[in-house]
Formats: structure tokens, sequence, C-alpha cells
């Protein structure tokens, strides 16, 4: 979980709003992340084509959770991701979601 809100606050304009048993991430607003501590699992928006092929490669790891409005949120269990793969998952939930201006002006970078 450490790795997930290091992450997390390198990118722009993100805020995260707490409840008892779990956290929400938005983007100027927009939501792009769950965290469920007790379960070491995070939630996060990608494409429904991104979603399929991650669950259909590792489904040990990640879950379909939902889809909506196009998207396909995917359950991430931490323990099965290296930091390296849960920063691109984590960048291109935000990037999915972030005005395009703050997109732009991040470029490509990933969190590290």
């Amino acid at each position: 979980m450490p790795d997930f809100l290091e992450l997390v606050a390198q990118l722009p304009e993100v805020s995260q709003h707490d409840r008892e048993k779990w956290s929400r991430f938005e983007a100027s607003g927009r939501v792009f992340g769950y965290l469920w501590p007790a379960t070491s699992t995070v939630g996060l928006k990608q494409t429904i084509a991104e979603q399929l092929a991650l669950v259909a490669e590792r489904p040990d790891v990640f879950e379909v959770q939902f889809t909506s409005a196009g998207y396909g949120w995917v359950v991430v269990h931490l323990e099965g991701v290296e930091r390296d793969e849960l920063a691109e998952l984590t960048f291109e939930a935000w990037r999915l979601t972030a005005p395009a201006d703050l997109v732009e002006g991040r470029a490509d970078v990933l969190p590290s």
C-alpha cells in the first residue's frame, strides 16, 4: 500500500478522500481509483480492452470490478504487482481521468 500512496502523491491535482474502510482518489474532482487497505487491493480505471487483457493474463492478480461510461475498472491485488507495473496502471488511470491540460503538462512521465 505504501507504494500506491507514494505513486499517487506524485501526480498533479490528486485528492484523497478517506472513508472508514476505503479511500477514493480523484484528479480534479473526477474519480480514478480506490484503495481498500484491509484487502491490500486498489481499483483503477482502465480502458475496457486493458481491463480484459489484464484479467485474462493474470486472473490471480487482476479482476474485473465493473464497467462504466466506456471504461473498465480493474481490481489489483497489490502483493501480485511490482512497483513499476503499479506505476504504469496508476498513471494510466489518472491520465484517463485528469483534464487534458494536466495530462499534456505531465506528458508521459510516470511516477517513480
